[in-house]
């Protein structure tokens, strides 16, 4: 198959999250690190869940792609995928649907997409409280443009992704194997 990038997207607390540390534990699958400018949430990791950057560092980036959120950037850089495959053929990176897109146009065939979704949107802001998530950034987030893009897959994408349901982890889980 040779080298592989599993863009997963999908609306903020769908769980792009859970899903990419799924992938690394049960198929010893890296992911791709991206920068933000946010702060760190409880029990993250620099480096590891974000590089944490200024929005001076931001800008000296080599970005495939980026976006704001909340007035906070985003992006993924090229050098943060060609070291994530450096360690391994398979690798994955959470990106918002925007994102994806780009990926898909940048890589084509070198990408598998997995939207996740959830049956019920009104949900989505309980499970950015239990995330810990402050509640004026969980306001902002579910308010702007970005979010509402992100609840749908875009139509450039339909034929191309695969839409995970993640209404229940197990079942989810069992959606993201039979891929594999």
């Amino acid at each position: 198959m040779g080298q592989q990038l599993f863009v997963i997207t999908g609306a903020t607390g769908t769980g792009k999250t859970t899903v990419s540390r799924y992938l690394t534990e049960q198929y010893g699958m890296p992911r791709v690190v991206t920068h933000t400018t946010r702060p760190m949430r409880p029990n993250e990791v620099a480096g590891q869940d974000y590089y944490f950057e200024t929005p001076a560092s931001f800008k000296k980036l080599h970005l495939i792609e980026s976006v704001t959120y909340a007035d906070y950037q985003y992006g993924s850089s090229r050098e943060g995928v060609e070291r994530a495959w450096e360690t391994s053929d398979q690798v994955s990176i959470v990106l918002d649907t925007k994102g994806a897109l780009t990926y898909w146009q940048t890589f084509g065939t070198k990408i598998t997409i997995l939207y996740l979704t959830i049956s019920d949107a009104s949900h989505l802001q309980a499970r950015l409280q239990g995330r810990g998530d402050q509640q004026q950034m969980i306001k902002q987030r579910l308010a702007s443009t970005e979010y509402r893009r992100d609840l749908k897959l875009p139509q450039a994408l339909l034929d191309v992704a695969h839409v995970i349901v993640n209404d229940d982890w197990a079942e989810a889980k069992h959606q993201i194997d039979a891929l594999f």
